[in-house]
């Protein structure tokens, strides 16, 4: 039977958030309800209130979450009720090209459910990233849960459902570092951060953390960073890193702040043949305009990551555990817990910069 629960919703643009009761279905073929537990505060949902992602309002937000299985549908094998799970709005199909070649990491199917959730009017909803978790309750594809270790506490674990992995991944599994680099991160907020500790956990050798905001930098010691460059204008960051690295440049540099000067940056800050990873996504409206011969002396290699090259099924389970020995602070990106109603609060305290990241939490 259906069931009815509160959950957190963008009207239109420009408006705030309410708080609303939605009608959530018995699942389907290949579908799982889970109930979640908490959800992350993260910056594409404010994207999705303001309108930036698309227009397909009304939108259930949040997706950075973790949770309790509560049904299955048929012909679901991969979880079972009362499993714990962290929620990826990337799944793997196992049939596609890519993963056909064995890079599944590349996979170009699309998993999500196939059922809406409504509002109690009956108007459906355009669930974030197919998931939709700033509810009590929520519907998803089976392959959007991932199984990870229940010991973790689920505030921790949801933010490995975006962010958290999204930097991890930019530095472990697309900029490949390996014990001895030198890596810069340019910008340190939550993705940036999450980069940060990432190459710390890699083994890079000297790790520079780059923001306009001194109070990042002290965020990104706490989490492996060697040394910081305040971006505050009376700084060339390109030199900066070059004076760190004895004038080499940093064999990776993460831009996680996706500005064209931080591109432009991270382009130059790298070392000759040095890789350069994008992890943040950029404006549509943003161009580039450098010498094309630049691109050709310099060589290397330049990278998107996307969702930081995760394999959920692989990473997740990995990074919970390497959290739980004590080597990944993950609970240190938990700034602030918080309720469904204070939702509207934390994107403002986003806009301030005074968090890492606020955690709606459930009972």
């Amino acid at each position: 039977m259906a069931q009815t629960v509160k959950a957190v919703v963008a009207p239109g643009r420009g408006r705030p958030v309410e708080v609303r009761e939605i009608v959530v279905p018995d699942p389907g073929p290949g579908e799982v309800t889970v109930r979640v537990q908490a959800c992350g505060v993260c910056h594409t949902d404010l994207h999705y209130r303001d309108g930036v992602i698309n227009d397909n309002y009304p939108f259930l937000l949040g997706h950075e979450a973790s949770g309790v299985v509560d049904q299955i549908g048929p012909g679901v094998t991969n979880v079972r009720p009362g499993d714990f799970v962290i929620l990826n709005w990337r799944a793997v199909c196992g049939r596609c090209r890519p993963c056909r070649r064995g890079v599944p990491t590349a996979c170009m199917d699309d998993f999500t459910a196939g059922q809406q959730m409504r509002l109690t009017t009956g108007e459906p909803l355009s669930a974030a990233l197919g998931i939709g978790a700033m509810a009590e309750l929520t519907l998803v594809h089976s392959g959007q849960a991932t199984p990870v270790d229940p010991a973790v506490d689920p505030a921790v674990a949801g933010l490995l459902g975006c962010g958290m992995m999204s930097g991890l991944g930019a530095s472990m599994n697309t900029g490949q570092v390996a014990p001895g680099d030198t890596v810069a991160v340019i910008g340190v907020g939550g993705v940036g951060s999450a980069a940060v500790a990432g190459a710390r956990l890699a083994g890079a050798t000297r790790i520079i953390a780059v923001d306009i905001d001194a109070r990042k930098l002290d965020w990104a010691r706490e989490f492996g960073a060697t040394d910081v460059i305040l971006a505050d204008g009376s700084t060339d960051v390109v030199a900066g890193i070059r004076g760190l690295t004895d004038g080499l440049g940093a064999d990776v540099v993460i831009d996680a702040a996706g500005q064209e000067e931080t591109w432009r940056q991270a382009f130059y800050a790298r070392s000759l043949g040095g890789t350069f990873v994008l992890v943040a996504r950029p404006d549509s409206t943003m161009r580039l305009e450098m010498p094309l011969l630049d691109a050709f002396l310099r060589g290397g290699t330049y990278k998107t990551s996307w969702y930081g090259d995760c394999l959920p099924s692989r990473d997740f389970p990995a990074l919970v555990d390497l959290h739980l020995q004590g080597r990944l602070p993950l609970d240190r990106f938990v700034t602030e817990r918080i309720g469904l109603m204070d939702v509207e609060a934390a994107f403002a305290a986003m806009g301030r910069g005074d968090v890492l990241r606020s955690v709606v939490v459930l009972d």
